[in-house]
């Protein structure tokens, strides 16, 4: 059996996943020409640089499938993962809490939630063009520079209630249907975001039982095999899913329990792939 990691780039995270006997990096293309009936597809496709949708590739993971290749992160996933207006309608159907969002096209149109509110890219990452509008007035003057973009042309962009940002959240990484990884992200100095591409810090964390039950359904409402969840805290105590990741960097500082956290979400993915290969 070969499990490859189906991806673009040879980003860190990776490169350490691959780090593992018999795993490859392949691109879409690549993996149509190797894999066969019994290997594992690992889909990493990301948001792409533009913010106008996601990586090429899709297409290739639906192929993989129907040829008998097991393939983790499978195409929808990514879509409920990447698609933010899509991460909101999963969530809410599956009664896990996630701020309120409301999708719009146009500056103009009318308001179906007020400020204070968060305004960012429907398929969005690296906390780019994400905007915080405390009132109306920010709130039109953003909108009307943003639909200036060609991601906001071709989609329209989300806003979404703010939850009281602490300058800190918990990321959990959840592979083959538990967490395997988690960190504290803390945002830089003078930074409400906790983007680590906008200088936040990872912190090493236990993560709270109810933080990993809510991890868990979260990447169960939308398929997920390798997530990341973005969780923060709420005023109450709790916790409410911020976003979800379908090519979620991590690093070693996310290890729970001295254990490394690559190997332990191969060994969750391919632990979880083994049934379906078995009957096949």
């Amino acid at each position: 059996m070969v499990v490859a990691l189906i991806a673009h780039r040879r980003t860190p995270t990776n490169i350490a996943l691959a780090g593992h006997s018999g795993v490859e990096i392949l691109s879409p293309a690549e993996a149509l020409r190797v894999l066969g009936p019994g290997d594992v597809a690992i889909g990493r496709l990301d948001v792409a640089e533009s913010l106008d949708g996601i990586e090429d590739g899709l297409w290739e993971l639906a192929r993989l499938e129907g040829e008998g290749v097991r393939v983790l992160n499978r195409p929808g996933t990514l879509v409920a993962a990447h698609d933010k207006l899509a991460t909101a309608r999963a969530l809410h159907a599956a009664g896990v809490p996630h701020p309120l969002t409301s999708h719009i096209t146009s500056p103009l149109l009318g308001l179906s939630i007020h400020p204070p509110v968060v305004v960012k890219p429907r398929f969005g990452s690296w906390g780019r063009d994400v905007v915080r509008c405390e009132d109306v007035p920010t709130l039109r003057r953003s909108l009307a520079e943003l639909s200036t973009r060609p991601w906001f042309r071709l989609h329209g962009a989300l806003i979404q209630e703010l939850v009281p940002p602490p300058g800190h959240d918990l990321r959990l990484v959840v592979a083959g249907g538990s967490v395997v990884g988690a960190v504290r992200r803390v945002a830089a100095v003078g930074e409400w975001r906790t983007n680590v591409a906008l200088g936040a810090i990872r912190e090493p964390v236990v993560p709270p039982p109810e933080a990993c039950t809510l991890a868990v359904a979260a990447a169960a409402a939308i398929g997920g095999d390798l997530v990341g969840v973005d969780l923060l805290p709420t005023p109450d105590g709790g916790y409410v899913v911020l976003e979800l990741n379908g090519a979620v960097e991590f690093n070693e500082r996310y290890s729970l329990a001295g254990g490394d956290v690559f190997s332990c979400a191969l060994d969750a993915l391919v632990t979880a792939a083994e049934p379906a290969t078995a009957v096949a």
